[in-house]
C-alpha cells in the first residue's frame, strides 16, 4: 500500500510556481494577486482562509483578505466583487464558502468574471471543463487529478466511481477523470439515490469518496488493489484533541487501507492540493494563458 503524500507533492508544486513567479518579476512582470473574501468566522472557513494566505507567501504572491461580518448584506458583497472585477491589480478572486443564509451562494458565483474565477466555479468555466476547452478548472477536482498523475496511479481505461455529486466536487471530478487530457477512465457517479452502491465501489479500481459522511466507505466495499481518494473533512468531536475535534474522512481508513493499493489520508491527502490548484489557477490568470 502506497499513501499519496498530498502535502509533499503540494510543497513541491509549490517550490515549481514561486520559481516561475520570480522568473516573472525579473523579467518587469508584476506578482500574481490573489483576494479572498471571507464572510463570517466559521471555523474551517478562517483555517482554509488562513492557509491559502500562506501558500501565497511561499508561491511568492501578493493577497488580500477581505472580512465581512455575518450580517453583511448581500448587495454589499456584490458589489465588492463587481469591484475585484474591475481592479486590474487583481488576477484572481474566491470568496469562501459556505455563505450565511441570506446571501445567494449561486448568484455570488456568478456575479464573479470567469476570468477571475480561479476556483473555478463560475458556469462558464464549469461548462468548457466539460467540453475540454481551456478554463479555470474547480481546486479540488484538478489536485485529484494531480495526485493520480504525480504518483503514476493507472486512470487510462480505469474503472472509476465517484461518490457524491456536488457541483464542487462530484459532477466536476467525474468530468475531468473521464476526458482524455484528465486520465481517460470510465466514471460511475453514486450518490444518495444510488441502488446497491456498493456493487459499484466493489468492481472499481478507483474510488473517490465526496460524501461528507465519516467512515462511510468500509473495507467490505473496496476490491483488493483500489486505489482511494478520500476528499471528506468532517470535524468529528475529540476530547483528547486541543481543538477538541478531529478531522475524519468518508474513508474507514484503518480497515481499508490494507487492501489498498493507494490511498490519501486525512487530514494530509487531497486538502493541500486543493489549495495548490487554487494557487496554479491564480498563476495561469495572471499569465493571461487561459483567457487572454
Amino acid at each position: 500500500m502506497t499513501l499519496i503524500d498530498g502535502k509533499k507533492v503540494s510543497d513541491d508544486i509549490k517550490k515549481e510556481i514561486a520559481q516561475e513567479v520570480e522568473a516573472m518579476v525579473a523579467g518587469g512582470k508584476r506578482r500574481p494577486h490573489l483576494v479572498a473574501i471571507l464572510v463570517g468566522h466559521d471555523g474551517g472557513s478562517e483555517t482554509y482562509v488562513a492557509n491559502k494566505v500562506r501558500a501565497c507567501e511561499v508561491c511568492g504572491f501578493k493577497s488580500t483578505l477581505i472580512r465581512f461580518e455575518d450580517d453583511v448584506t448581500e448587495d454589499t458583497l456584490l458589489d465588492t466583487i463587481n469591484k475585484l472585477n474591475n481592479d486590474a491589480d487583481v488576477d484572481g478572486f474566491i470568496v469562501q464558502l459556505p455563505l450565511p443564509r441570506h446571501i445567494n451562494e449561486q448568484r455570488v458565483i456568478e456575479a464573479i468574471d470567469y476570468r477571475k474565477d480561479v476556483d473555478g466555479f463560475h458556469p462558464v468555466n464549469v461548462g468548457r471543463q466539460s467540453i475540454g476547452l481551456p478554463c479555470f478548472h474547480s481546486a479540488t477536482p484538478a489536485g485529484i487529478v494531480e495526485l493520480l498523475s504525480r504518483y503514476d496511479v493507472p486512470v487510462k481505461g480505469a474503472d472509476c466511481v465517484v461518490l457524491g455529486r456536488s457541483n464542487i466536487v462530484g459532477k466536476p471530478v467525474a468530468a475531468l477523470l473521464m476526458q482524455k487530457a484528465g486520465g481517460d477512465a470510465t466514471v460511475t457517479v453514486c450518490h444518495s439515490s444510488t441502488r446497491d452502491l456498493a456493487s459499484h465501489t466493489r468492481r472499481a479500481d478507483i474510488i473517490i469518496a465526496a460524501l461528507g459522511k465519516p467512515g462511510f466507505v468500509t473495507a467490505d466495499m473496496v476490491k483488493d488493489g483500489a486505489a482511494i481518494i478520500d476528499v471528506g473533512t468532517t470535524r468529528v468531536p475529540d476530547a483528547s484533541r486541543k481543538s477538541g475535534f478531529r478531522l475524519c474522512g468518508d474513508v474507514d481508513f484503518e480497515n481499508v487501507a490494507p487492501k489498498c493499493s493507494y490511498i490519501t489520508p486525512v487530514p494530509g491527502g487531497v486538502g493541500p492540493m486543493t489549495i495548490v490548484s487554487l494557487m496554479k489557477n491564480t498563476l495561469l490568470a495572471a499569465k493571461g494563458t487561459v483567457y487572454p
